[in-house]
């Protein structure tokens, strides 16, 4: 099982890229209050069908054809729902795929989110010909960093140019310190 629930966004967001998806949403939001961490996925990739879709949450499902197991998806549920949290996917055929997990960070079950910098940073950059909506909440402070803004700010310059790439990076780092302060969850 993944040690953070950052990788596990990773993997989710690696397989949305495999399933033809060229547009990403990622929500991390955080209720202090309530003491819930929820992450949203959502992607305009294929889609699964119905079929696929119930099968998803077992480990020894896949859709590809080189391994004969599909861990992703199972381990995320497993995680959330050891804090007590829960998970749900919705996917159609031709629309793509959402999933929702919330965990219960006061659990001591609950994995630490991470370095979801460092994850958003490299999808974003990893995937410059891709576009990333990404919004980090925390009660009633966020931010939003959505790659189809910076596209438009920066013309045809590419992500991974160093000028861009340190934009970018300065921008999740400002932002995500501003919104929480710097605490982890």
């Amino acid at each position: 099982m993944f040690s953070e629930i950052s990788l596990h966004i990773l993997d989710i967001v690696e397989n949305s890229i495999k399933a033809g998806g060229d547009f990403i949403e990622i929500k991390i939001q955080v209720h202090t209050d309530t003491k819930r961490l929820t992450v949203e996925t959502r992607d305009n990739g294929c889609g699964m069908n119905e079929e696929q879709l119930a099968a998803c949450e077992n480990p020894f499902f896949t859709s590809r054809t080189t391994r004969k197991v599909g861990l992703g998806i199972p381990f995320l549920k497993q995680s959330a729902e050891c804090t007590g949290g829960s998970f749900s996917i919705r996917s159609k055929v031709g629309e793509g795929t959402a999933l929702r997990a919330e965990y219960l960070t006061n659990h001591i079950d609950c994995i630490p989110l991470g370095d979801i910098n460092a994850t958003v940073f490299s999808l974003v950059i990893m995937n410059g010909n891709l576009d990333f909506y990404y919004l980090y909440q925390v009660d009633d402070r966020q931010f939003v960093l959505d790659t189809r803004q910076i596209r438009e700010m920066v013309g045809g310059i590419p992500f991974d140019t160093p000028e861009i790439s340190a934009f970018i990076k300065d921008f999740l780092q400002e932002n995500k310190q501003e919104v929480d302060n710097g605490k982890l969850f």
